[in-house]
């Protein structure tokens, strides 16, 4: 029998944590995993769903999408129940930037966190 991996968890390098953490706990609603501290930090999924990780990488160089410098590595995707312009000024407010780069014309927005990870928001 072929062993099936699942996937419990994604790590963000930042600068910071805590505060990446914060802004994806007011983006998501996922709680605060219980362990979180200034090294690492997380969001527990719910109901078996994966954690979001945040771990201090010194001398963190934020992705610079869509250019290749200082590659993504990285590119989360979250559907949003609301409209786009909803959702992306909600983001925004929270500390997400909007790049000018827009691949996907009305369908779809490429934000980055504040760490400068890429992600997209899609209508459900």
């Amino acid at each position: 029998m072929t062993p099936q991996l699942r996937m419990t968890a994604i790590t963000l390098d930042c600068p910071d944590p805590l505060a990446l953490m914060a802004f994806y706990e007011a983006a998501t609603g996922l709680p605060r995993h219980p362990k979180s501290d200034a090294d690492f930090a997380g969001l527990a999924g719910t109901d078996g769903a994966l954690l979001l990780g945040f771990q201090r990488v010194p001398d963190y160089r934020p992705p610079r999408w869509p250019g290749q410098d200082s590659p993504q590595q990285l590119h989360i995707c979250f559907t949003t129940d609301a409209d786009l312009p909803t959702t992306e000024s909600h983001l925004l407010t929270l500390g997400a930037t909007l790049p000018t780069h827009q691949p996907h014309g009305a369908k779809a927005r490429v934000l980055t966190d504040p760490a400068g990870h890429p992600f997209c928001i899609v209508s459900a």
